[in-house]
């Protein structure tokens, strides 16, 4: 006979203790999750401090990375860790965070395909993030050195390293040119 399972929520998945592993919520079952390159965390920390650096001086909102949580669905529960994601203060207003996962989704999230990432676990984490009220999902390929921008109900646009990024919806005023992300 078999026995089934038991779910978790994300809030009882925020309070197990760390097992040392990197771990995403996936569906009430906890999945394991290969630790990521050196390689991997300098791009996810250069989108950051360059996002970060622009929406704290024009005061437009905040920048979390290091795979915080994310609740994509419930019942059951996800909870994804995108590599960087930007909340504006519309969306998680200026003050204490709060404790736990934030209430809402962020309004842009970054993710960085290493060489062993899959483009369908890759699209299925992004149509993820965009059911869940996510506006824009960008994902660097450290591989082409490219951009592919996905947005709710629109073809996505990929961008090379020498084409310019920008979002004057979200972030107006940010113009990068891709390649700055690989520097």
């Amino acid at each position: 006979m078999a026995v089934a399972e038991a779910l978790i929520t994300a809030e009882e998945y925020r309070v197990l203790p760390d097992n040392g592993q990197p771990t995403e919520l996936v569906r009430g079952r906890i999945v394991p999750r290969n630790m990521p390159t050196t390689r991997h965390g300098y791009y996810c920390a250069r989108i950051a401090r360059l996002l970060g650096n622009f929406a704290e001086e024009k005061d437009l909102g905040r920048v979390i990375s290091n795979d915080s949580g994310v609740v994509t669905e419930r019942g059951p529960d996800t909870v994804r860790g995108p590599d960087v994601a930007y909340y504006s203060y519309a969306r998680l207003p200026k003050g204490p965070i709060p404790d736990g996962y934030a209430p809402v989704s962020p309004e842009l999230v970054f993710e960085v395909r290493s060489p062993g990432d899959r483009w369908s676990a890759i699209l299925a984490k992004v149509s993820e993030f965009l059911n869940a009220g996510v506006l824009v999902v960008c994902v660097l390929d450290e591989q082409t050195h490219s951009l592919n921008v996905y947005r709710p109900d629109e073809a996505p646009h990929g961008l090379r390293e020498d084409d310019e990024f920008s979002l004057p919806d979200l972030l107006p005023g940010f113009r990068i040119v891709v390649r700055r992300f690989f520097e």
